[in-house]
């Protein structure tokens, strides 16, 4: 008894911090950059208060948003795998996302055509299906984790390649803001971004959150799943399709963004000392939200007034991580 009340004593702490680091962390991102004030200075002056509203807060909702998105990603694709270092930036997923959108973007910018958010969430779809159907066929023909990886890392550099040479045929004018997002980055958000974002993200967390119970058993291995009477073939679907979907809500919005759906399921593990989902569900997406945030804010702020591509942040903190993970599953 003392050890469940002890765990559950764990689980609220760790809850509390993930939230009061999201809290900090979103209002450090719009007190401080090239411009610095206070709350108190947001009252008096229209022209701060344009600056946090119209330029700060929707790229810091963006980046709680996708942030979070971005970790539950990972998170369910380790499940769906078995796999600890599976995630939408090694299996090649965010470039496959990434190749579709630069071809619509580059194919309707260049005649004038309009993209909405939608359009574009449906573009990185059909991209992020693609390359999951790839890493699905080598994984049923190949059950070894290091093949899966390096054919994830090779569709990966296909889409990339396919991407740049796509972005050369774009405008002068448009090539800087395809290169930036295809780089990876929070700038430009507007309102209408964080409105379309938010309820694509929402229902899609929502029902992941519903699946929390099947997921628990998938974890426990296949067989077990069937004799607890999963439908294991329809569950595998489900998780295709919500990865798939929150892949292509992160990169339609905001390009590729490497390592945080591998390490920031693993960061949370270790936090709450457990796997189960009905808590890595949500606390995978506060854990995401808070290490975006971070990675955002010195993006921001490292270089200033120079802006650095947010995976290079990601990378720098979250490629150690992985390196860890993979030496002590080795071991």
């Amino acid at each position: 008894m003392d050890r469940i009340q002890k765990r559950k004593q764990r689980y609220i702490v760790s809850c509390v911090v993930l939230v009061a680091g999201v809290a900090v962390l979103f209002a450090l991102n719009i007190c401080i950059g090239s411009v610095k004030f206070h709350f108190s200075d947001i009252a008096c002056n229209q022209t701060m208060r344009r600056i946090v509203w119209d330029i700060r807060m929707p790229r810091a909702t963006a980046v709680l948003i996708l942030g979070g998105a971005l970790a539950l990603t990972g998170y369910l694709l380790q499940t769906f795998f078995h796999n600890p270092i599976a995630g939408p930036f090694v299996l090649g997923i965010s470039s496959g996302a990434k190749m579709v959108v630069a071809l619509v973007m580059v194919f309707l910018l260049g005649k004038a055509i309009h993209v909405s958010s939608m359009a574009m969430i449906l573009a990185a779809f059909i991209g992020a299906m693609m390359s999951m159907g790839f890493v699905l066929l080598v994984s049923r023909r190949i059950n070894n984790m290091s093949m899966l990886v390096i054919s994830g890392v090779m569709i990966g550099y296909i889409c990339s390649a396919v991407t740049e040479l796509v972005v050369t045929f774009a405008d002068d004018a448009d090539i800087v803001n395809l290169h930036n997002w295809s780089q990876g980055s929070f700038s430009g958000m507007t309102w209408e971004n964080v409105k379309v974002m938010a309820f694509v993200v929402a229902i899609t967390f929502v029902v992941i959150f519903l699946l929390s119970k099947p997921l628990s058993a998938y974890q426990l291995g296949e067989t077990y799943a069937k004799n607890m009477g999963v439908n294991v073939r329809l569950l595998r679907v489900w998780l295709v399709l919500l990865s798939s979907i929150l892949s292509a809500c992160i990169v339609a919005f905001a390009g590729p963004i490497s390592f945080v759906g591998i390490a920031v399921p693993h960061l949370v593990k270790k936090l709450f000392g457990t796997a189960e989902p009905i808590w890595m569900i949500p606390a995978c997406f506060l854990g995401g939200s808070v290490f975006c945030l971070f990675c955002d804010l010195l993006a921001r702020t490292l270089l200033a007034p120079t802006e650095l591509s947010i995976s290079t942040v990601t990378a720098v903190f979250g490629a150690p991580i992985v390196l860890a993970v993979m030496i002590k599953r080795r071991k």
